[in-house]
């Protein structure tokens, strides 16, 4: 009987030990990453250049899924642009409509520059809508030394109207005409060709033309409501519009350094508003006539002007 009863009195005190050694949280041990991830959740349908969009379909939910998350997740560019659009759509949407295109090309010229008109990528391509300098030269921009019509907003513009338009007409179909925008219209020709296929949706194309479609329509509805897709921005956080007065130059300037300092600004911020201009000088020899914009001091201090709201679901505090 001893024998049975000692080795049983062991177990128990090592059981006994064994439990007290062991720590009882009073709490769940926090997570080594303090943030969470989500998939942003969105409706199964989705405007774009007057269509319906239906993404019930397989693939079509999932790139743009991916898309939508990507750019919720890429806070940085999707952050700065939102932040921008409020300077640069009063600009560019009365362009767009003077062109008589669709106003959803804005939301290509998100998606190449994030309204940075200084956006020069690794392909050379050059100013908000992002043309190589063949391109540019062939719909009629200027590229030299001296002046880069590829940074010039409303030659840009119309020249990237120009474009679409000639694709729309081939095409049919908007968003088609903006995969070639990326991809040129060879391929997106001969790939309909050989597959007898209507839309850029249902092509095998390289990734990045594949997911530009998609991005386009991400873009436009992140702007739609930023804050349900984790973007909180107040309306002093926008980045504010500035209004210009226009000087015509017809000749050569020597110095425009001194241009500047003489029409009442300096050699910065004539380049920040004029970044088409590319030297330190301008020798002209064909004497075109150009439009120079000169910033309005006022409008140039976020504690000056109160400056207005493009779209008031951009902000929380409206």
């Amino acid at each position: 009987m001893k024998k049975l009863i000692i080795p049983a009195v062991l177990a128990v005190c090592a059981f006994m030990i064994f439990t007290a050694s062991r720590k009882t949280p009073t709490q769940p041990e926090l997570p080594q990453m303090q943030s969470f991830s989500a998939t942003p959740r969105f409706p199964d349908k989705v405007e774009c250049f007057g269509k319906e969009i239906d993404l019930t379909r397989w693939d079509m939910h999932e790139r743009y899924e991916r898309e939508l998350t990507n750019m919720c997740y890429s806070h940085n560019n999707t952050l700065l642009t939102i932040k921008r659009a409020n300077r640069w759509f009063p600009v560019l949407a009365p362009l767009l409509e003077k062109e008589g295109v669709p106003s959803d090309l804005i939301y290509l010229i998100c998606i190449e520059s994030s309204l940075n008109p200084r956006a020069y990528s690794a392909a050379k391509a050059a100013g908000l809508c992002q043309f190589i300098a063949s391109t540019g030269k062939h719909y009629g921009l200027q590229i030299d030394d001296e002046v880069d019509e590829r940074y010039h907003t409303e030659k840009a513009v119309h020249a990237m109207c120009t474009y679409m338009k000639e694709a729309y007409a081939k095409y049919g179909d908007w968003l088609t005409a903006c995969a070639s925008y990326n991809a040129g219209q060879g391929g997106i020709s001969k790939r309909l060709e050989k597959t007898g296929a209507k839309a850029g949706f249902d092509l095998l194309l390289p990734e990045e033309t594949s997911r530009y479609m998609f991005r386009i329509m991400a873009m436009k509805e992140i702007l739609r409501d930023p804050y349900h897709y984790g973007f909180v921005l107040y309306s002093d956080q926008l980045y504010r519009p500035i209004r210009t007065r226009e000087v015509k130059v017809s000749g050569t300037v020597t110095d425009w350094a001194s241009w500047a300092k003489d029409h009442g600004t300096d050699y910065f911020q004539l380049k920040e508003f004029n970044p088409w201009l590319r030297d330190y000088g301008l020798k002209n020899k064909a004497r075109k006539t150009y439009t120079v914009l000169i910033p309005v001091e006022e409008d140039m201090y976020y504690n000056g002007r109160r400056f207005d709201i493009y779209n008031d679901a951009w902000v929380v505090d409206r």
